[in-house]
């Protein structure tokens, strides 16, 4: 099972290198931030695998900690575009 999580663990370290060609290359902020996050939810996908490969508790503390706040980073980026959004007059009118 050891080799098995360890080639996993290979394999998402391979998808994160490529998640990086699209932030250099990404035509605009929201695809950037997207493989942003993709790269997040890989890195911690990585961190759980190796903990429980190597039997480290601290990086399974680590890894959910890194996803609480690439939690907050995505709200931030959100709450950062919205009002140029609704500045634009193409905001959402579904509540009317």
């Amino acid at each position: 099972m050891t080799e098995f999580l360890t080639a996993a663990v290979g394999f998402v370290l391979a998808m994160l290198a490529l998640g990086l060609v699209s932030i250099l290359r990404g035509p605009g902020d929201a695809d950037r931030m997207m493989a942003t996050q993709l790269i997040g939810t890989g890195g911690i996908a990585a961190l759980l695998l190796l903990g429980t490969v190597a039997d480290v508790p601290a990086a399974i503390d680590v890894a959910l900690t890194l996803a609480l706040l690439a939690t907050f980073a995505s709200i931030a980026f959100v709450k950062k575009g919205l009002p140029r959004f609704e500045a634009d007059g193409t905001a959402s009118t579904e509540g009317e």
